[in-house]
């Protein structure tokens, strides 16, 4: 196996052209990647970074980061270092593992000057992380993640959907037994998110048919109808975010699956294409909110997963299967168009600057799969793209559920710049946490 090599430079924010040239012709007996500049619009940099990736030195935090994620034999920063990184990797471990560094002149055949790299800390733990199979990761997130519901919304419902998947049937309803009993109400104080959170009951409710589940489920899904039955404008409580598609469609059809009622499948489309009118660019993506025209990663993670989930179980006869269907379709081509070489995608989708983000790869991988399975995209031209996505995730997923740039709580932001800023999570993360965890279930169970 080739030592892989990082060759950071710029730091100063000055480059030598032909580094780029140097590069391309590394000796065969090594792998190497440029990362320059580094340091375009020369900010002062900290290292190891401090503050709120990437909302705080945010340059240093994006140095540090490619660094972790690349999990190098060698770092060799080719200049400058006027800020210290070569001290601090000596001192400090990158998220992954420890990782040398040595300092060198950007001279022409610099690089075969570096002879004996040994595999680092850093790259033999990413080797590790990238040999799991889904079952094995699945199976480290599963005493991490999926163990409580203090509140039913949806970021612990899909970990414990997840956990139910996996044969903890038994624990799952132990654990959602107050809300069943009435000990415990599940839509005391509802939100959009406690729609999808009662997902988990319509997933019990398939497997054991027990009334009382159903009863959750519909409970949800009556907030879309008056009390005389009738159908509302749309799903409440969605304050115009892209994330409604997920929030209120899916639980309306799960609703009309349980029941049989035709009503909340016409529900379910009505609300689609509410949401639809407000949040659906004209180039494929999804706005996040009326707000700003920002294509929110997660924002778009959210529509493309409402209308999986939707579609599964939506009569294909319905009226409105076909266009949701073929607007499915049309975002799937628009996020594939912006998948980047490391097969995940941007805090908000077309923005070049923006942070590679967890868990928006994660939902869009999961909603792609189930298109490919479900015979609605080609496997051909997406089963690459999940692959591609579930090497990054599983690179950026520790044995002990720590991850990598998942994007804060995210409500809607008045401007491009609130997108950009929000902060990007290193460590354990309930919300990135369940939609890996989910994710590797359902690659493990086709």
């Amino acid at each position: 196996m080739l030592p892989v090599i990082l060759v950071i430079a710029g730091l100063d924010g000055t480059v030598e052209p032909f580094l780029a040239r140097e590069v391309q012709r590394a000796p065969k007996s090594m792998a190497v990647t440029l990362f320059a500049p580094a340091n375009p619009s020369k900010q002062t940099l900290v290292f190891p970074p401090t503050g709120n990736a990437y909302r705080d030195n945010a340059a240093s935090h994006r140095i540090w980061r490619a660094i972790a994620t690349t999990a190098p034999d060698l770092v060799l920063i080719a200049g400058p270092d006027p800020y210290g990184l070569q001290q601090a990797l000596e001192r400090e471990s990158a998220a992954v593992g420890r990782i040398p560094v040595q300092r060198v002149e950007p001279k022409p055949g610099f690089l075969k000057s570096i002879k004996a790299v040994r595999q680092s800390e850093a790259r033999l733990e990413m080797l590790r992380r990238l040999a799991r199979t889904p079952k094995q990761v699945a199976d480290q997130l599963e005493p991490i993640y999926g163990h409580e519901l203090i509140d039913v919304v949806y970021i612990p419902a899909f970990s414990l959907i997840a956990r139910l998947r996996t044969g903890h049937q038994s624990d799952v309803e132990r654990i959602v037994a107050p809300y069943v009993t009435g000990a415990k109400d599940s839509l005391a104080k509802p939100t959009s998110s406690h729609f999808s959170g009662h997902l988990l009951f319509a997933e019990l409710a398939q497997r054991s048919r027990k009334p009382e589940y159903i009863a959750r489920v519909k409970a949800a899904a009556d907030f879309a109808f008056t009390p005389e039955g009738q159908m509302k404008e749309s799903m409440p409580l969605h304050s115009q975010m892209s994330d409604s598609v997920f929030m209120g469609c899916p639980i309306l059809v799960q609703a009309g699956k349980l029941t049989a009622d035709t009503k909340y499948f016409d529900m379910a489309a009505k609300h689609y294409r509410f949401m639809k009118r407000l949040d659906a660019r004209p180039d494929g993506l999804w706005r996040h909110s009326p707000l700003d025209e920002a294509a929110w990663g997660r924002g778009n993670a959210f529509a493309l997963l409402g209308m999986a989930l939707a579609l599964a179980d939506l009569p294909a006869s319905h009226e409105a299967h076909a266009e949701i269907l073929r607007d499915y379709r049309s975002l799937s081509a628009a996020l594939a168009r912006h998948q980047q070489p490391s097969g995940m995608w941007r805090q908000v989708i077309d923005h070049p600057d923006a942070y590679l983000e967890f868990s928006a790869t994660a939902m869009i991988a999961r909603a792609m799969l189930t298109g490919v399975r479900q015979g609605w995209l080609p496997a051909k031209q997406y089963q690459p793209r999940i692959d591609k996505a579930w090497a990054a995730i599983n690179a950026r997923t520790s044995e002990k559920g720590e991850l990598i740039d998942v994007c804060e709580s995210t409500g809607a932001q008045k401007t491009l710049a609130d997108y950009l800023n929000r902060k990007a999570i290193l460590g354990t993360d309930p919300r990135g946490g369940a939609m890996v965890y989910l994710l590797a279930v359902d690659l493990l169970n086709p």
